[in-house]
């Protein structure tokens, strides 16, 4: 078991000296503390931006290729990749294949800690095989402290493999940037809680997967203007935003849309083409 000590331990593992003070302070000491330093996350995000630009640019290119993009990781990494990817189809209208969440212990991990499980290098290519990973595919490995077994080993093994792979870690310099062939470290500093890497870590995290998602879909052309102009109505209120991208994109009445949309089982890509090769009057 490591016992790193002082300067050896990552970043994330540090203390942060503007925090010793947390167990004896009010609430809303404590939360004000927390809100400042949550206000340096943004900063660090924004200092790789060129990186994160970098791999949504490969990105498209794979998947328009047929490729598939993976989030992998373990704990609260493995949970926002898993968040980022469930979030693809019901946003963008893409199969749940194309951006799929690999977190070590399984999809019970989403809910419950599996600590061990990021422990074990060699279940991360078990998993990933079982996914049938190519060299068209995306492999995002997600590892704050950037040497979690797991999140490095599917890592390696994807760069093995010729899969385009990226290390998304909060740590300069740590195993999963050797690994991978694109590395993104926003650096927030130390946790206000000692190790919490849920927190500024995580929010970084967070910031640069919706980066990557969003822009990957923009870039395959989901997405009109600021529009989901892929989107498919499954429930009330996204039946109700179909209707409003429908009638902005046709410039046609609520009642056309609402038609065209029903006509197409939802579908707003349909339903656009629909209203816009046909007559402006209205759809009787």
């Amino acid at each position: 078991m490591s016992t790193e000590t002082g300067a050896a331990l990552p970043i994330t593992e540090q203390e942060n000296p503007r925090s010793r003070n947390l167990s004896s302070q009010s609430a809303r000491e404590i939360v004000a503390l927390m809100n400042a330093e949550d206000a340096t996350v943004a900063a660090a995000v924004e200092r790789v931006l060129e990186d994160v630009a970098k791999a949504v640019d490969e990105t498209v290119a794979r998947l328009r290729a047929g490729g598939r993009l993976f989030y992998v990781g373990t704990g609260t990494s493995g949970r926002l990749g898993v968040l980022d990817a469930s979030e693809c189809p019901p946003t963008f209208g893409v199969s749940p294949e194309l951006v799929q969440g690999v977190i070590a212990g399984g999809y019970d991990a989403c809910y419950r800690a599996v600590e061990a499980s990021e422990d074990d290098e060699d279940a991360a290519r078990i998993d990933l095989d079982q996914r049938d990973l190519s060299d068209k595919d995306v492999v995002v490995g997600i590892a704050a402290s950037g040497k979690t077994p797991y999140t490095v080993g599917a890592v390696k093994y994807a760069r093995s493999i010729r899969a385009f792979t990226v290390g998304l870690t909060c740590v300069p310099g740590s195993p999963i940037t050797q690994a991978a062939e694109l590395s993104i470290v926003p650096v927030v500093g130390p946790e206000v809680l000692t190790g919490s890497s849920r927190l500024k870590a995580g929010t970084a995290q967070k910031m640069v997967l919706n980066m990557i998602s969003t822009a990957t879909m923009v870039g395959l052309g989901y997405v009109s203007g600021n529009r989901m102009s892929n989107l498919t109505g499954r429930n009330i209120k996204l039946k109700e935003r179909a209707v409003r991208i429908v009638m902005a994109e046709s410039g046609r009445s609520q009642a056309d849309a609402t038609k065209a949309l029903e006509a197409s089982r939802w579908k707003v890509l349909d339903a656009i083409a629909q209203l816009t090769t046909s007559p402006t009057d209205s759809m009787d």
